[in-house]
């Protein structure tokens, strides 16, 4: 067991919770509360802005209008004179412009000479044409805050004779509510200090007697039942540490018992040539034995836990409820493994003193071997009937018409005929089952001989050349002119080659070209040849090499192939130690290549 950091202990948890506690709820009552005294504040100064601003508005208005004698002071000094009286909120300043765009006066005897000049300001604009502003803005020279508040000036008929313009700063209201919120701070962290010390004295009330209970359960792990837990008092807490000195006696006498019956166990399971999986009440992996493990190609630590049935891949035929009442063994393919492979499973229930069900124990048995040998052998039946069948069935016909009387009439050399070819296939085909029959056999023999390869396959192409002078059939060779020599045994390398070039013929289209090709890399000689013929489709080339096995089955039997030659080809050539295989374009042709060792001996004779 692992020692516990100090800030993951349930100590510094309790503390934790605390502080967030009093911490959340002074930051929604901190949020709430600062928010609403702020926008009051902003309310009551924005408030006493625009009654000041009314004001202003109805004295500007009052001194516009008046009559003016020689005695009177100048319209501009009598405006500047209201607007200094009226005034007087801090950080405040007002502006009068009459129709023509023209300032009239001042709050701010600073700006003095402002007066008489031509102002553009947009919201001064605005308020002509109807729309007076209330709104916040920031000053671009201070980069203040402010509030900018707009009227308009009108005579007794409400024509417009003039502009209002306030700006007042708003840095006083906030930097207030800022001192609230530093003040708020403040005793929020006063607060959070002393839910923490309170914190770690009420959690050390609980944690105490929950560590000493952790150190009982690290001294247990290691084998070690003579410790007991401290009881504190007759809370909770006491009751756990009381059940928990009574479960240490108890899992004492428990652990000797189970530790003799589980060596027992673990020595017959890692000697059980069969597989073993055993399972919970819920069909999850509990343990697995050696054997299991290479069958599955799973380790025990990657399975812990995972359902039966999927381990199996049984999930989407079998539910796990079944395989209770299963008297019968499985098959399973192990179709993910890397190699195929079959195993046999038997299920058997582990069950309570009480009967009651608690889990599963599959025993694995490897019938790979046995699976594939039985497949074959009903593939080899299976094509083997049906390729006798099918010129039997022939013969019968013609044979029963000839029966009938057709022997007296003009198709009887027909008839005759097609029974005489049916037998020739017939013939052809034990031949070919014979000659694979031995070559399975482990006694037989092939006479290897040295042979020079390159007259060799000159010899075969001419013999082909003669045979397809009718069909305008091309054979274009590759072939080096010196000699290569390689051991082989004759017959059987010209079976071989007579096969290839035969495909090549039958498949080849009028006036085709079958190209022969050899080269010798790396201590071995390649033949190929190419055709340009219909080729073979992608998903049949891994298969053409099987016994029986066509492409194109009605011409394949129409050209006389019993789908045995590739077959044959492959065991000649790989009991000479060489390789074979296709390559194919749909459409474009086929290139079969086999390759032979050439050993040092067979170059120097």
């Amino acid at each position: 067991m692992k020692n516990i950091r100090f800030y993951k202990s349930i100590h510094v948890k309790n503390v934790i919770i605390y502080v967030l506690l009093i911490l959340i709820a002074m930051q929604v009552i901190g949020v709430y509360f600062t928010q609403q005294l702020e926008d009051t504040m902003v309310n009551n100064h924005v408030d006493v802005l625009d009654e000041r601003a009314e004001l202003l508005r109805y004295n500007v208005q009052q001194e516009m209008l008046a009559d003016r004698g020689e005695e009177d002071p100048e319209l501009s000094e009598g405006i500047g004179e209201v607007l200094t009286a009226l005034v007087d909120i801090e950080n405040a300043k007002a502006r009068v412009v009459d129709v023509n765009n023209t300032i009239i006066g001042v709050s701010d005897h600073t700006e003095n000479e402002l007066v008489g000049q031509r102002t553009t300001d947009v919201y001064i604009n605005r308020t002509f044409i109807g729309i007076e502003e209330s709104l916040p803005m920031v000053d671009e020279q201070t980069n203040e805050r402010v509030r900018v508040i707009t009227k308009r000036v009108n005579d007794e008929e409400g024509e417009t004779i003039g502009a209002l313009y306030v700006e007042a700063s708003m840095e006083g209201i906030h930097a207030q509510v800022q001192q609230i919120n530093q003040i708020f701070m403040t005793g929020a962290a006063i607060a959070l200090a002393i839910t923490a010390i309170l914190g770690v004295l009420l959690s050390q009330t609980i944690t105490r007697p929950i560590a000493d209970m952790r150190k009982q359960t690290k001294a247990m792990g290691k084998g070690d039942f003579t410790r007991s837990v401290t009881v504190y008092g007759t809370d909770e807490i006491g009751e756990l540490a009381r059940a928990f000195n009574d479960l240490t006696i108890k899992l004492q006498d428990a652990n000797a018992t189970t530790e003799g019956e589980r060596r027992k166990l673990s020595s017959v399971l890692t000697h059980m040539t069969d597989g073993v999986v055993a399972t919970d009440k819920e069909g999850h992996v509990i343990l697995m034995n050696r054997r299991a493990e290479e069958m599955l190609e799973r380790s025990q630590s990657e399975t812990l836990g995972e359902k039966l049935t999927e381990l199996l891949n049984l999930s989407g035929s079998v539910k796990l409820n079944d395989l209770y009442g299963y008297s019968d063994s499985i098959l399973l393919d192990l179709d993910w493994l890397e190699q195929e492979a079959f195993l046999e499973a038997h299920f058997s229930v582990i069950t309570k003193e009480n009967g009651e069900q608690n889990g599963l124990i599959a025993v694995l048995h490897d019938v790979t071997e046995q699976e594939k040998i039985e497949q074959e052998r009903r593939e080899f039946v299976a094509n083997v009937s049906h390729e006798l069948r099918t010129p039997l069935t022939s013969m019968k016909s013609y044979l029963e018409a000839l029966a009938d009387g057709a022997l007296d009439t003009d198709v009887a050399p027909r008839f005759i005929k097609v029974t005489q070819t049916e037998t020739e296939r017939m013939i052809r085909l034990v031949n070919d089952l014979l000659q694979l029959s031995k070559m399975d056999s482990k006694d037989y023999q092939m006479t290897m001989n040295s042979m020079n390869l390159t007259s060799f396959v000159d010899q075969v192409i001419d013999r082909f050349e003669m045979s397809t002078k009718n069909q305008a059939i091309t054979f274009k060779r590759k072939i080096p002119d010196e000699p290569l020599f390689v051991y082989g045994d004759r017959d059987k390398l010209t079976q071989l080659l007579d096969n290839i070039v035969s495909n090549a013929v039958k498949y080849s289209p009028q006036g085709g070209t079958i190209t022969c090709n050899i080269k010798e890399e790396k201590g071995r000689v390649i033949i190929s040849v190419q055709d340009e013929g219909v080729g073979i489709p992608k998903d049949s080339i891994p298969h053409v090499f099987d016994r029986f096995y066509r492409v194109d089955k009605a011409r394949t039997r129409s050209l006389g192939g019993t789908g045995l030659g590739l077959a044959i080809a492959r065991e000649i050539i790989e009991a000479h130690g060489g390789n074979i295989w296709v390559s194919s374009d749909w459409g474009k042709g086929t290139k079969m290549s086999f390759s032979l060792p050439v050993p040092e001996e067979a170059k120097e004779a």
